[in-house]
């Protein structure tokens, strides 16, 4: 044990050291994992993911000699530049982002090009767990619920419903829904976004095709949701608005997840 420990004195300071420096900007990204309609619930199984993926290459790992670079350096300092500069602006999400260069450059230098490419994926996978700025996700969010309920509308119109859309609001005869923020499908487009890198990731095929399946999480998360929004807004208009809320509302959440869950599942089969 005191020889491995040796053998990686310099990695385990280099670690601390980087585990110090980011520690307030730890505790901000948590914050925004646990808070209350969080889009990022997801964000602590993100490094775990990171862990398996890397753990699963460990004989693979294991055959490639340790290469030092110099070229990780730069990155090294230059990331821990960034994140200096960003959190006295407090522009936190570009502090945290700045922590994925300096990985890189940490791998880099201590392991070589070789490694980091192996690796590569697990540790861009870790962006997935990163807040984006609140302005961002506001006008995201926006937009997307706007989208959703117009084509939710279209949908309930083709199935023979009178609908009228205000906004985010599906105005039917006997019933009313209100598409809030967190049902404009974009907790569950980041969420999918993550899965799809996996199941590109894991998918065999050529490149071109792995960038069909991540990009093909948006087209299926928008779809989803309008599925749900459609199922409440049909729910509430035949059996009455208060069957549309609590269980009902919170199971179709699950369900449309399920859902992508399999449509993705198909299409990565279909494609491959």
């Amino acid at each position: 044990m005191k020889i491995s420990i040796k053998k990686y004195t310099h990695e385990c300071l280099v670690i601390l050291g980087v585990l110090a420096a980011y520690l307030p900007i730890f505790f901000w990204m948590w914050d925004r994992w646990f808070a209350e309609d969080s889009y990022y619930s997801h964000g602590i199984l993100v490094p775990f993911i990171t862990g398996y993926l890397i753990w699963l290459k460990r004989n693979e790992l294991a055959k490639w000699p340790r290469e030092s670079s110099p070229l990780g350096m730069p990155l090294i300092i230059g990331g821990i530049f960034i994140h200096i500069l960003s959190s006295l602006l407090r522009v936190y999400f570009l502090s945290l982002f700045s922590l994925i260069p300096v990985i890189l450059g940490f791998v880099l230098f201590f392991y070589g090009s070789k490694i980091l490419k192996k690796i590569l994926f697990p540790i861009l996978f870790l962006m997935f767990m990163m807040p984006l700025p609140l302005v961002v996700i506001v006008n995201l969010s926006f937009n997307l619920k706007l989208y959703a309920a117009d084509m939710a509308k279209g949908v309930l119109q083709g199935m023979g419903f009178h609908v009228i859309r205000e906004g985010s609001s599906i105005i039917m005869p006997h019933a009313s829904i209100v598409v809030e923020d967190v049902c404009s499908g974009l907790r569950s487009l980041i969420s999918l976004a993550a899965l799809g890198s996996v199941f590109a990731y894991w998918m065999k095929g050529s490149f071109l095709k792995k960038v069909f399946i991540f990009l093909s999480t948006v087209p299926v998360a928008i779809l989803t949701n309008v599925i749900r929004i459609v199922f409440v807004s049909f729910v509430a208009e035949v059996y009455g608005g208060s069957y549309a809320v609590g269980f009902i509302h919170d199971l179709s959440g699950l369900l449309v997840f399920v859902l992508a869950f399999g449509m993705m599942y198909v299409l990565v089969k279909l494609i491959e």
